[in-house]
């Protein structure tokens, strides 16, 4: 067992743990248990008889009075709300000059609202209101199609290829 530190201001008598057996045999085999003989705690004269009236006056008294720890705090809330409520109709009433036109819109948003929405319109009532005069015959020819590409196409949109009356020409 490694040394005790010499400054320990715990010890204990020589030769207790020897006795210290023998010492509490003899006390648990006594047949009287030493006891104190006055009470631990006394209560006041009259405690019982004078309970109800003492809890009555305590229930009786005054409320004291609140004092607010932070008195000013609505109106701090109430100024917040304003100026909340101020950014908010200045947001709203900050971009009203500016008008969207058709530029600002996606190529990707157009056709996603066409493939949407159903208009009940054929593909030649369609090509009635594509204005051709914006078009350029050089954006169809320089547009070189991948083999792949058209068969993937066909494969999504075409449910019977004897719709598409192609003809044999070997």
């Amino acid at each position: 067992m490694e040394e005790f530190d010499k400054n320990n201001p715990f010890r204990t008598p020589d030769g207790y743990f020897d006795k210290f057996s023998e010492s509490l045999r003899d006390a648990v085999g006594q047949e009287v248990p030493k006891l104190p003989n006055e009470d631990g705690f006394v209560l006041p004269d009259g405690y019982f008889e004078n309970l109800h009236s003492n809890i009555q006056q305590k229930l009786t008294k005054d409320e004291t009075k609140v004092v607010q720890l932070y008195p000013f705090k609505k109106y701090y809330m109430a100024a917040a709300s304003i100026a909340a409520l101020f950014l908010l109709v200045l947001g709203f009433n900050w971009n009203t000059g500016q008008e969207v036109s058709w530029d600002d819109l996606a190529n990707a948003d157009i056709d996603t609202y066409f493939e949407n929405n159903d208009f009940g319109l054929t593909s030649y009532e369609l090509a009635e209101e594509i204005p051709v005069d914006e078009l350029v015959l050089s954006d169809f020819l320089n547009t070189q199609l991948n083999d792949e590409y058209i068969i993937d196409y066909l494969d999504e949109n075409i449910d019977d290829f004897d719709d598409l009356n192609l003809e044999d020409e070997e």
